[in-house]
């Protein structure tokens, strides 16, 4: 088995309303993500994407997009923001077990002029019950989670709000952030609310837009224009009655902790490292109970101590901005920013100490983790 790293990054830029094609926006970054690497998109054999209810572009049209050779590797998840992570993983596996020498993983969609995900209704066999009680909206649903989990550790608003500011600050300092102006306690106060326990600013921002990542191995990405960014460990989870649509939680026994939970010791023993070494997070941030339930998930802060981490400022988290300031790409511009951080291309937000970087995808009972290292060759 081969090691593997990402080795270039690409983005368009993110927008209220792009104006173009799903599969314009998917080639773009897929060629940027080349550029970047500076490997000849001719040498990509496979190709992963996700999409929820259609809104995107598969695989092998962006294959044909990109007019590449051939392909060896494909694959189309239906998922949304627990696939970006576990995609990568997949497409490393592939690389690693020789089915393919570089792999583009992308995510594109108009999720801002287009279908938007904040504002859906979900078909599933559950709608029948929630929809005539008016319980019939994403953010209703992570609500749910958010309020339980706050009451089962003693943790407040002020702990939400303090995940809102602190990622606003470092979307400041990004230029592909949409939204860049200062937030500070009394702004998240005034921010309306959308559903107990949450405000807008709570709550991610929907764009339209593209990422990709090249995934190759680490002796050809050594050979390459950046740094490699080491795949040490990958790993995906899902509990129990993981779901027969995206609004059946009830089913979940317990609302006080996501896939995280599940997922840590492996993920970081095959890795062979601990959260003790973690010098950057990289949380899907959906709503801001999101980062707090997987910060405790993973072990980075004690049980209802997630907030206060935070506030200390001691880990880096979400140096982009998160989702809730840069742009809900359904997470895959987060692992993108693991990628940059590990490289040590992330600007005025670069973290000083960055060997050992943790991202995840997802935010409840069904989800993804990364950790990616520098090379230590």
């Amino acid at each position: 088995m081969r090691e593997v790293a990402v080795a270039g990054v690409g983005h368009t830029p993110f927008s209220k309303e792009s104006g173009r094609p799903v599969l314009d926006l998917a080639a773009d970054a897929a060629l940027a993500a080349c550029a970047d690497a500076g490997l000849d998109p001719s040498e990509v054999d496979g190709v992963a994407s996700h999409m929820v209810g259609g809104d995107s572009e598969g695989c092998q049209a962006l294959a044909t997009a990109l007019a590449l050779p051939g392909l060896r590797f494909v694959l189309d998840l239906n998922q949304a923001g627990q696939a970006p992570c576990h995609l990568v993983g997949q497409a490393g596996a592939a690389v690693a077990d020789g089915r393919a020498r570089a792999v583009l993983v992308y995510r594109a969609l108009n999720g801002r002029s287009g279908s938007r995900v904040g504002s859906s209704r979900f078909p599933g066999r559950g709608g029948q019950y929630r929809y005539p009680i008016g319980y019939d909206a994403y953010p209703m649903y992570i609500a749910m989670w958010a309020r339980r989990h706050l009451y089962e550790t003693g943790q407040t608003t002020d702990d939400l709000a303090a995940v809102a500011i602190a990622h606003r600050a470092y979307a400041v300092c990004n230029e592909r952030a949409v939204i860049r102006r200062p937030l500070d306690r009394d702004g998240y106060l005034a921010s309306p609310w959308v559903a107990d326990p949450f405000r807008v600013a709570d709550c991610t921002t929907e764009v339209d837009g593209a990422c990709a990542l090249l995934v190759t191995t680490l002796d050809r990405a050594r050979d390459l224009r950046r740094p490699p960014a080491v795949v040490a460990s990958a790993g995906f989870r899902a509990g129990p009655r993981p779901g027969l649509d995206v609004g059946d939680h009830v089913l979940t026994a317990d609302y006080t902790r996501n896939f995280t939970h599940a997922l840590r010791d492996e993920l970081f023993g095959r890795a062979g490292v601990t959260p003790a070494d973690v010098d950057v997070a990289e949380l899907y941030d959906c709503f801001t109970s999101a980062v707090l339930m997987s910060l405790e998930g993973l072990g980075l802060a004690e049980r209802g101590g997630s907030g206060e981490l935070v506030r200390s400022g001691r880990l880096p988290i979400n140096t982009h901005g998160g989702l809730l300031g840069e742009g809900y790409l359904h997470g895959m511009n987060t692992v993108a920013e693991a990628v940059l951080q590990v490289q040590g291309r992330g600007g005025d937000r670069q973290s000083p100490r960055h060997d050992v970087v943790v991202a995840t995808s997802g935010a409840l009972t069904d989800g993804s983790a990364l950790v990616l290292t520098t090379d230590r060759r």
